[in-house]
């Protein structure tokens, strides 16, 4: 029986130029590490690979070893195909999933964050962007586009108290595929 699979994001990769990691890299870390089947998607730091390690486990793993092996020191987050199905079927956006997939994203948190935090984050929060969380998922639909938005990734953290990485709703849905690809 072939190990389950795991979805794993960086935060913070290439970026300008910053913390850059190529994905041959990541996989080949992955494949060091005893992780089985490593594939990456795009450039922005997302891999999924086959192990039956916890992913609080496999964070630390990966975190340790791309501090010594790739010189990079950043978040991992790890969450197996079961909890990332829940985080699809909690989207609070269905709508805007369909019509305007670019526009959604998804923050996947290290931690889940207080009321008050998402509270205080909607409340901050300047521009016609919605914001909704479940779990260790916080979601944000910008109508107006990303890259003007006061609504950035530091002050989500900020706000919401936990470090997170942010995938829009393309990406979300091709993790998701490419962790069953194998119809498990």
């Amino acid at each position: 029986m072939p190990l389950p699979f795991r979805i794993g994001l960086l935060r913070a990769i290439n970026l300008a130029g910053h913390n850059k990691v190529g994905m041959a890299d990541l996989c080949e870390l992955a494949t060091k590490l005893g992780l089985k089947d490593a594939k990456t998607l795009l450039n922005s730091g997302n891999i999924v690979f086959r192990s039956d390690a916890s992913p609080g486990d496999l964070e630390r793993k990966l975190e340790r070893a791309a501090a010594k092996d790739l010189g990079i020191e950043t978040d991992f987050f790890v969450r197996t195909p079961a909890e990332w199905k829940a985080m699809i079927a909690a989207n609070p956006f269905p709508k805007e999933a369909r019509a305007d997939p670019s526009h959604l994203l998804a923050f996947v948190m290290k931690t889940e964050p207080a009321a008050k935090n998402v509270t205080a984050i909607q409340q901050a929060n300047k521009g016609r962007e919605i914001v909704r969380a479940n779990g260790r998922c916080v979601y944000v639909f910008y109508p107006d586009g990303i890259g003007r938005s006061p609504l950035t990734n530091v002050m989500t953290e900020k706000t919401l108290g936990s470090r997170c990485t942010a995938r829009n709703w393309n990406t979300v849905l091709k993790l998701a595929a490419l962790s069953e690809a194998d119809g498990k």
